[in-house]
């Protein structure tokens, strides 16, 4: 019944849009507004089973799926019966031509429309059964996705540092997916496979109980090797299957993203050494899976239609030890049945088998999703304050990232007062964005505490820390939207003036001046591109829109061109006016005016000054400005070379 599968997928798409229109559908719809806390409910109750878990996600529409499985469960009992009336006709013809008078077939007509009429009736149960389950397949992928995306937007930024968009994609998308495919197919399946065993059992024990022994013996050493298939190590696959599938999908993302840098720098090879090993990776565990199912498979092929095998030599014994017309045609008659039946076994162990495999991904990807649903949102202050001024303090902090060995910050202080600048410089790995992602509160501290305005900022209420914190990172990403919407980000209420006197002080204005729409141009897919530089200017306008007192600047020019560089510092200029600065660099130039230099080393400060007072240390800061003058020596000496 693939055919009428197919045909449902499309006709219940069409349906959704028209739901509403059905009084059952309105009762239904009434109890969605708290489906996304159900959902999680029974994420956290870890003795519901992942039916269960799936149940909750679909709401008051798993009425739809019950009564789907049940339709389903009769559909499959009234399909075994036209291979009854076919035997009852094929019984009758035999009979009339044993007689000598073919007339006397008068039944077969009459038992051939029966069968017509339990196809037909099996096939509309079917097509209402798939109705059924497909409408609440359709809500439970829906509200597992809603559900994790309302869960993702409250987990801390640090969130998406450690998970990469390709891999979360794939788990809250696909995995949404497969749960949907499994309750509008798999599911209605599985029951009626779970439902035909007791029907082919009464039947094949019906006519003959010694030719239904002989069917039984395959189903059951059929089971053996479904066992060995699905069961022991195999059932573990599924998890570690889905885990290499992720973390291909994320490297995919990443390579293709990365395409324009590798081809730059002509990296083809190394950039697609992750890559590689994550599609071999995949291939380790799909390969491996299928030669170990390759002897159980082939032997549960071989069983079941190898059915005939014993079926023949046992009619042809019990034909041996009886005497009689009447008696020899009745064995060859229950002989025909079951040779007729015996394809329907086969059937249904298939069925079986395929739901199996489709249950253990479904419950797969229900855990996956969970998986996401029990990262931990940052805790909301029961009493929250208000920060005095903008002026921030590290007391004592200490931090690691989750499932690090090593300390990222070990017991780092430093004061930035309000309206002054502050550098971090180092090595990469030294702690200084770490340090910085503190401050919005990316991730909590283990130990120690980071006060903005007097108040430790797990005591800031979220939008009030978000309001009073600015940062341009290092890596700007622009949405796929106009450039007007791109820079109203920062403050959604803004004017069309207020964002273009935004575009202009971030020097934006040349930008602007030569897109073909000006604020209005789409940026992105679709629209035109930026440069990396560019985008980073886009980025400081939404900061300076937002005009929040403390600005974080994570390597906001490591991108940059020496052209966009210069226009880069003049909207620093004016973005950091009167306010508290936070600034990473690794160009030391753009930090000699800082008001404090802090120079990290192994999630510790080894130094901290400002540059005169640094440079006269003769230590790790002095040794890296004279290698940035090196640097720069080099690059005007290789300039001069080529312009003689």
């Amino acid at each position: 019944m693939n055919y009428v599968s197919d045909w449902i997928d499309t006709l219940c798409m069409e349906w959704q849009k028209q739901l509403n229109d059905f009084m059952i559908i309105d009762w239904l719809e009434g109890a969605n507004s708290s489906i996304i806390a159900k959902g999680a409910l029974l994420m956290d109750k870890q003795k519901n089973g992942e039916l269960s878990r799936m149940f909750g996600y679909a709401g008051k529409f798993h009425v739809l799926t019950v009564l789907g499985c049940v339709l389903s469960g009769i559909s499959t009992i009234l399909s075994m019966l036209p291979f009854v009336c076919i035997w009852l006709v094929i019984r009758d013809l035999i009979q009339a031509f044993a007689a000598g008078d073919i007339s006397l077939a008068t039944e077969s007509t009459r038992y051939a429309w029966i069968a017509v009429v339990f196809a037909a009736a099996s096939i509309l149960i079917y097509f209402i059964a798939l109705n059924c389950t497909h409408l609440a397949a359709f809500r439970t992928a829906t509200n597992m996705r809603k559900t994790a995306i309302h869960h993702i937007v409250t987990l801390p930024l640090g969130y998406f540092s450690q998970n990469a968009s390709g891999r979360l994609r794939k788990i809250i998308d696909d995995n949404a997916g497969l749960t949907e495919g499994f309750l509008a197919h798999q599911l209605p399946d599985l029951t009626g496979a779970a439902v035909m065993p007791v029907a082919v059992i009464v039947l094949i024990f019906l006519f003959d109980w010694r030719l239904g022994i002989c069917c039984l013996i395959p189903m059951g050493i059929s089971v053996i090797f479904l066992k060995q298939m699905m069961g022991g190590d195999n059932a573990q696959f599924m998890g570690k299957y889905m885990t290499a599938l992720e973390t291909m999908n994320k490297e995919a993302v990443e390579y293709i993203r990365g395409i324009p840098v590798v081809k730059v720098f002509q990296q083809t090879i190394y950039s697609f050494k992750n890559f590689h090993a994550a599609i071999e990776e995949y291939e380790k565990f799909a390969s491996g899976y299928a030669l170990k199912c390759r002897i159980p498979l082939t032997g549960f092929t071989v069983t079941l239609n190898g059915t005939f095998v014993l079926l023949i030599p046992v009619v042809m014994f019990i034909l041996s030890g009886i005497s009689g017309q009447a008696a020899y045609e009745n064995v060859v008659l229950d002989f025909l049945f079951y040779s007729l039946f015996t394809p329907v076994c086969a059937t249904m162990m298939n069925r079986i088998m395929f739901a199996s495999e489709q249950l253990m991904a479904a419950k797969s990807a229900v855990s996956r999703v969970d998986e996401i649903l029990q990262e931990k949102p940052l805790k909301e202050p029961e009493h929250p304050m208000i920060p005095a001024d903008a002026s921030i303090v590290f007391s004592d902090v200490s931090f690691s990232y989750p499932g690090a060995q090593e300390k990222a910050l070990d017991h780092i202080s430093f004061v930035v007062p309000a309206g002054k600048t502050v550098a971090l410089v180092g090595a990469s790995g030294s702690g200084k964005s770490t340090a910085a992602s503190l401050i919005p509160r990316f991730y909590d501290v283990q130990s120690g505490s980071v006060t903005i305005g007097g108040v430790d900022v797990r005591n800031i209420e979220k939008r009030e820390l978000m309001k009073r914190v600015a940062f341009v990172f290092q890596n700007t990403r622009l949405f796929k939207d106009t450039l007007l919407n791109n820079i109203k980000a920062a403050r959604p209420d803004a004017t069309r003036e207020e964002v273009m006197k935004a575009a202009n002080e971030a020097q934006c204005k040349d930008i602007i001046d030569r897109l073909p729409d000006g604020l209005d141009t789409l940026v992105g897919t679709g629209g035109t591109y930026l440069s990396g530089g560019e985008n980073q200017r886009i980025a400081l306008a939404r900061a300076v829109l937002k005009d929040a007192p403390i600005i974080v600047l994570d390597e906001a020019t490591a991108f940059a061109d020496a052209e966009n560089e210069h226009q880069i510092q003049l909207a620093f200029e004016r973005l950091t006016q009167n306010k508290t600065v936070l600034m990473i660099a690794h160009r030391l130039s753009t930090i000699q005016d800082a008001d404090l230099i802090l120079v990290f080393k192994d999630g510790q400060i080894a130094e901290r000054g400002t540059h005169e007072e640094l440079l006269n240390l003769n230590g790790i800061y002095s040794s890296m400005w004279k290698d940035y003058q090196t640097s720069i020596a080099w690059k005007v000496g290789k300039e001069g070379e080529q312009h003689d």
